[in-house]
């Protein structure tokens, strides 16, 4: 659907002809029915669209997946069971044993475990960067068998901001993709194909969804990235399929290879399917969330400019900022400089009191979740990047004090109001 953001918001996916439902349908069946052998063997062999397996492809999702790309303005999208999946599958869509990528170091925690770990089981390997490196320092961590570039838009939870134009200069210079994790600002506030990103990923349970209400994950394609340049690196998407008898995707389906393969291919044989429901829940989420970002931003300088002026706190972390080392970036990347509803910030007196003072508050909540309708906050040395080393905190950014605070869409004043009274209680 073409038309300004808000409009694909609220119409984009779901286009009804007369006498169908005005609201999305929920497809909630495993199985699709045809008339005949054929049929159904034209949609294994993929000389045909069609639906016959959930776990492959579902309207609903479809539907919704095809909603986010054109708000990404990407050419096809894929739904995940979650964010972490979506990053699973954008790179092992491309990688495989013995293979590389290059990621920045700072990421969310389970995304790091995920590279560092988990993928180096299966033979992947990966080397981390400073993204504020330079250019010529990023580039040494390239190999012969890199294949791609990772980095986070905005940074969660150390909200550092990820210059996009640098990252995709450096890939593509390298001939291999520039994959974004787009979650935090989403396309309301930062679209970053239009910085040279090829492929963007969203763990849509933050805002995309906005409530807290379901887990899933999405990968969006540019088309852009042309993967016959790099014939020799990427056989997986150029060179024939034996699964799919011969299939070479980037032959049968130009622009659309990547996601295809990463549809028939990937979760065909891992299944980690986003259910109906929650595609439509996401949908429903998705509605509005051209409003609640600008007044999750809003909210989030206000809060950040209350914390800057408080003697008590030791340091804040907003691109909104004009203190923030990150504040010229963001004015170019963002719309209006907006970035998201995460601030980040440390107390004097170090852990001890961050965690008094996150005790102390009675609006926000405690909660792993971030991203949603309410405010929330969370300690990230202590709950999400605790899998990690007391090394890999400082590597990846995480100070000991280090308070994640998510502003909500409540009234800017009630949640001031909760951070002062939180503050005279850990300071009592």
């Amino acid at each position: 659907m073409k038309g300004n953001l808000s409009t694909i918001c609220v119409q984009g996916g779901w286009q009804p002809k007369s006498g169908e439902p005005r609201v999305l349908p929920i497809y909630q069946s495993t199985t699709f029915k045809y008339d005949t052998t054929e049929q159904m063997a034209d949609l294994f062999d993929l000389k045909t669209n069609g639906y016959f397996y959930t776990r492959l492809q579902n309207p609903t999702n479809d539907i919704v997946a095809s909603k986010i790309a054109d708000l990404e303005g990407g050419v096809a999208a894929m739904l995940t069971s979650s964010g972490q999946a979506a990053n699973f599958y954008a790179i092992f869509n491309i990688c495989e044993a013995g293979d590389h990528f290059v990621s920045a170091t700072s990421i969310y925690g389970g995304t790091y475990n995920l590279f560092a770990v988990t993928m180096r089981k299966l033979g992947i390997d990966v080397t981390f960067v400073d993204a504020d490196s330079s250019e010529e320092e990023i580039d040494k961590a390239f190999r012969p068998n890199t294949k791609a570039l990772f980095g986070e838009t905005i940074a969660n939870p150390v909200l550092s901001v990820l210059d996009i134009e640098k990252f995709a200069r450096i890939a593509h210079k390298n001939g291999v993709p520039l994959i974004i994790d787009n979650t935090f600002p989403t396309p309301i506030n930062c679209r970053p194909f239009n910085f040279g990103a090829d492929i963007i990923t969203h763990s849509t349970t933050k805002y995309m969804d906005g409530h807290a209400l379901t887990v899933g994950g999405c990968i969006v394609d540019s088309g852009n990235f042309d993967w016959e340049t790099q014939h020799d690196k990427f056989k997986g998407l150029t060179e024939p399929d034996p699964s799919y008898h011969g299939l070479a995707y980037c032959k049968s389906f130009g622009k659309g290879a990547y996601i295809t393969k990463a549809t028939v291919q990937l979760m065909r044989d891992l299944g980690s399917i986003q259910s109906p429901n929650n595609a439509f829940l996401i949908n429903l989420g998705l509605e509005t969330l051209h409003l609640r970002m600008p007044r999750h931003c809003e909210n989030a300088q206000k809060i950040a400019e209350y914390l800057e002026a408080q003697d008590q706190v030791a340091w804040v972390n907003y691109s909104g900022l004009k203190s923030s080392k990150y504040y010229e970036l963001a004015q170019k990347q963002f719309v209006n400089g907006a970035s998201c509803g995460v601030v980040t910030f440390g107390l004097k007196g170090g852990k001890e009191k961050s965690i008094k003072f996150m005790d102390s508050l009675k609006l926000a909540c405690i909660v792993t979740h971030v991203a949603d309708a309410r405010t929330s906050v969370l300690h990230p040395a202590s709950h999400t990047h605790r899998q990690l080393s007391d090394e890999q905190l400082i590597e990846a950014g995480i100070q000991p004090d280090l308070i994640r605070f998510s502003v909500g869409i409540e009234d800017a004043n009630d949640i001031i109001a909760d951070i002062k009274q939180a503050l005279a209680c850990a300071y009592k």
